[in-house]
């Protein structure tokens, strides 16, 4: 299915700034899952275009810079987070460690690796503290098999996938970060582009709810001939 912090900084600069003027609009997304599935190497590849395939064990970066999305410039902001240890218990244990980034983030992919199934498994407890954290069902949550090329290797089922998606009410799908970029690049935009969807409708929101329904003018007709009333009947 398709969808319409570093130590080297050198890593980020082919990104393109904005130019000078006004603050573009703010897009923050979180990137979680189990150890080893390749989370940091999704963010440098959309960042960069480049593929990167060892990392040292990450810590928790947050990766911020001014992109252009489909015309418009955006300040995306991504949380990398420490992954799980690939037992679903344990991961559950360590959830709370996440609460912080959760909170702070408006769309969320949750990565496991095709050639591991513990990975795999760490995706419904993520979902579910995602969902506890943001009840409303509209916060975008994408489920995203990563490593697709090592299909040798596979311990999940693109199957398994999609049927865990359907269950929890997601997206998914299938990428290869070292292989395709821009299945990568269509992850990442597709998520800016639903969590400014729904920036946009909370903004509708607060814009109708702040207005204070004006009261209607008086029927002056009736007005008068309630009055003539009156005084017709303190005449009898």
């Amino acid at each position: 299915m398709r969808l319409p912090s570093m130590s080297q900084p050198f890593l980020l600069a082919p990104i393109a700034e904005c130019p000078p003027g006004p603050p573009p609009a703010q897009v923050r997304l979180a990137v979680l899952g189990a150890r080893g599935v390749g989370k940091s190497a999704m963010i440098v590849r959309f960042l960069t275009k480049r593929f990167i395939g060892d990392y040292e064990p990450n810590t928790g970066s947050l990766y911020s810079r001014r992109v252009r999305l489909e015309g418009d410039h955006v300040a995306v902001q991504i949380q990398d987070t420490p992954g799980c240890i690939q037992v679903p218990e344990d991961c559950v244990q360590v959830l709370d460690s996440l609460s912080r980034c959760v909170k702070w983030a408006e769309g969320f992919l949750l990565v496991y690796s095709i050639t591991d199934y513990s990975s795999y498994q760490s995706v419904r407890p993520l979902y579910q503290h995602v969902r506890k954290v943001h009840p409303d069902a509209r916060t975008p949550v994408i489920i995203v098999g990563n490593k697709a090329d090592l299909l040798h290797a596979r311990q999940v089922q693109a199957k398994e996938g999609l049927q865990l998606a359907h269950e929890l009410g997601s997206l998914f799908l299938e990428i290869s970060t070292s292989d395709d970029s821009q299945g990568v690049c269509d992850v990442f935009q597709y998520l800016c582009k639903e969590v400014s969807k729904l920036q946009h409708a909370g903004s509708a929101d607060r814009r109708r709810s702040s207005i204070i329904p004006r009261p209607k003018s008086p029927n002056m007709q009736d007005l008068k001939r309630r009055f003539k009333q009156a005084l017709s009947s303190k005449v009898k």
